[in-house]
Order: C-alpha cells, then structure tokens, then sequence
C-alpha cells in the first residue's frame, strides 16, 4: 500500500478501538455505582483488603503497624459544579479502555500484520493472550499493591498538624487511575523489549548493564511507598524484578534467533 492508504488504514484502526472504548465506557457507566463505591473508594476504606494483609503480616512477624487502620485520615471533596459529572464521564472512559485493551490489541496487530512473516501471524491468539494477561496483572498490582500504598503513606504524610487533609475528588481518583494505568502499561515492558529486540533497538547486553541502575530505581520506589520493613518492600520490588528479568530474557532469545536467521 501507498503511505495514504497506510494512513486511512491507522485512521480506520483508531476509530474502531474508539468505538470499542466507548462501548466498554457505556458499560462502565452502567456500574457506576458498584465501579465508584467498591472500587475506586475501596483503597480508602481501612478495611480495603490490602491494609488488611499488611496489618495481618506485620502482627504475625511483628513488624511496623502502619496498616492497622480503621479509616484514613482525610476526606473527599468536590468544588466545582460539573466535577462529579466530569469525573463519571471520564472514569467510564477509563474503565471502557481496560476492558477493551485486548480488542485494541487485536487492532494494532491487524495494522502491523502485513509487514511480519506467515510465521509470526500465526501467533497472533498467543500475542493477544499474553500482552492481555500481562495488562490486566499489572492494572491489579498497581490497585491492590501500588495504590493503597501510595494513598496510605501520602495521607498520613504532614508537615504540621495545623494541616488538616481535604482531597480533591480529582485528585484521588487520578491517583487511583493512573497508578493502576500506569503499572498495567510498565507490565508491557516484556512485550516492548521483544519487539524492540526484534527490531534491533535494544540487546541482552544493554539491559543486562543497566540492571543495577534499574534496581536502585525499583528499590527507591518500593522504599517510598512501602513501611519502613523488609518483607512489605520485597512485595512490590520482587515482582518488578522479575519483569525486567523476563525482559533480558526475551530480548536473549530473541537476539539469538534473528542471529540464527542471518547465517
């Protein structure tokens, strides 16, 4: 195809992953209630089910007890007419693209498909499947293990006790949202380096030599978002670890085999 029908192609795609995001949206928008109430106030409520294992872990190996709470302190507020509105509106929307991620995914490979061998179009269930599987585990670890952590060490967070805490709506909900967003994207990074590798832009080698730089990194953030105890920090660094592991594994075996190719 010309470059102009490459471009009505990608325009064709985008459209049909929108339609598809606004149709999970309505959805979401259905079970508002239940989204709002459960979900996105859940990590509020000192009941909320990640409080509740820390605090059981840090009773049994008699750790720091931060997590022992009955509620938080601060409250919720809305101080513009149409926030609430505004706020529904947005979180469907949200939610319409983590329930549609798989069809865009499906989307972005019936663009890219013409220009990968026979081979590799066969796999596209398994592609879906995993780059699927690897979103929605990095959405839940961002919204039971990121988010509650965050939320929890900055509302006990004070620089006097003049200060009392009153949230923006907004601005809870955007921690809520783009914390679990954002971790469901990074848990793409096997998919990423795969790619990348196959393309020559990243090699073992490379990962492999900044592996330390990235642990000091994942270290800090576990750090800062966890209590001051080992076990609480391994939880959030042990799983990103991995993922970079499976990273350098991925682009090893990838390098290898466009290797086997040229020879």
């Amino acid at each position: 195809m010309s470059f102009l029908d490459h471009l009505e192609e990608l325009r064709w795609v985008l459209v049909r992953s929108t339609v598809a995001i606004l149709i999970g949206g309505c959805v979401a928008y259905y079970f508002s209630d239940f989204i709002f109430d459960t979900v996105i106030f859940g990590p509020k409520d000192g009941n909320f089910i990640t409080y509740r294992f820390f605090c059981n872990l840090a009773t049994q190996y008699d750790l720091d007890k931060s997590f022992c709470i009955t509620e938080l302190p601060f409250e919720l507020q809305n101080r513009t007419m149409e926030g609430q509105f505004s706020m529904l509106i947005w979180t469907s929307i949200t939610c319409g693209f983590v329930i549609a991620f798989p069809y865009i995914l499906w989307q972005l490979w019936l663009f890219v498909s013409p220009a990968l061998y026979d081979k590799e179009k066969k796999n596209i269930k398994l592609f879906i499947f995993i780059a699927s599987i690897l979103f929605f585990l990095g959405v839940a670890f961002g919204y039971f293990v990121l988010t509650p952590l965050s939320i929890n060490f900055l509302a006990n967070l004070t620089v006097s006790h003049h200060v009392k805490n009153a949230i923006d709506m907004d601005s809870y909900i955007g921690l809520v949202k783009s914390t679990s967003l954002a971790t469901g994207l990074v848990f793409e990074l096997p998919i990423v380096i795969y790619f990348l590798s196959k393309l020559g832009i990243v090699t073992p080698k490379f990962l492999a030599d900044y592996r330390k730089y990235s642990y000091v990194i994942i270290l800090i953030i576990a750090a800062i978002v966890t209590p001051p105890d080992v076990i609480s920090q391994m939880i959030v660094t042990i799983p990103l670890v991995i993922l970079y592991e499976a990273s350098i594994f991925i682009s090893r075996f990838v390098t290898k085999k466009e290797a086997l190719k040229t020879t």
